[in-house]
């Protein structure tokens, strides 16, 4: 089975989707079935990342264990950046036994062919959150983020994301969705592969013809603290799972 998640957001503030986590993560990685998994994590396992050298935050110790426990067992876990963790790094990548994807990434098995993103780049509709994203994309002001204090970027940080909230509210819905122009474009560019995303918390599955080819977008869903969702592939179909506590 391959298994797709994002949006997990994971925080102190999230118990109860943390155990939810653990609890999918081991049973996916159980010894009978774990070297047949993989595990595509979409963008935004954490609500937050301001660097590798905060791996000895209680929590993310906790979260990083469970990875590594099941990539241990044989499961492969592979993940891209999303907005909120876009500097994970290859120290975290490395204690948690899973591997960093480019976003875009082209997944193909024998029976199909898909193109995973977080999906944020495809908002293109939010001008003022692209040049957000193109400035702390690059290299420099990345450099110069990380070069500051630990406790700096975690209030640098934490305002961010009271301001992110703010602006959010005051935001048209179709701002903060894909446009639909430059996803028919990502579509074509892909060679109509399905596309699975997350980012914009309204699970869904959209069909789009591009060129006059049928093509699904299958949206993920955010997980909170008393649900999640995985989507699965047999090797025939996808489906959703709903995850509740045990």
């Amino acid at each position: 089975m391959i298994y797709f998640i994002s949006d997990l957001h994971l925080s102190p503030r999230t118990p109860g989707a943390i155990r939810l986590f653990k609890a999918f993560l081991a049973r996916i990685a159980h010894p009978d079935v774990a070297r047949n998994n993989r595990l595509y994590l979409l963008g935004d396992c954490f609500e937050t990342w301001v660097g590798d050298d905060d791996m000895e935050d209680p929590c993310h110790q906790e979260i990083i264990a469970a990875l590594a426990q099941a990539s241990a067992a044989g499961l492969a876990i592979h993940l891209q950046h999303g907005n909120r963790d876009f500097l994970l790094g290859q120290d975290f990548a490395r204690a948690a036994g899973l591997t960093l994807l480019p976003d875009p990434y082209v997944l193909s098995t024998p029976q199909w062919q898909f193109v995973l993103s977080h999906g944020d780049a495809l908002c293109t509709d939010d001008e003022a959150y692209q040049q957000f994203r193109a400035q702390t994309r690059r290299p420099d002001w990345q450099a110069a983020f990380l070069a500051k204090p630990l406790r700096e970027r975690l209030a640098i940080a934490a305002q961010l994301r009271q301001q992110s909230e703010v602006a959010k509210r005051g935001k048209s819905a179709y701002l903060m969705d894909l446009n639909p122009g430059e996803t028919d474009d990502f579509l074509r560019q892909h060679g109509y592969a399905t596309f699975i995303h997350g980012h914009t918390h309204q699970p869904a599955t959209h069909d789009h013809i591009v060129d006059g080819i049928h093509v699904e977008r299958w949206v993920l869903a955010d997980w909170s603290e008393d649900r999640g969702e995985a989507l699965s592939w047999d090797g025939a179909q996808l489906r959703r799972e709903s995850l509740l506590p045990s």
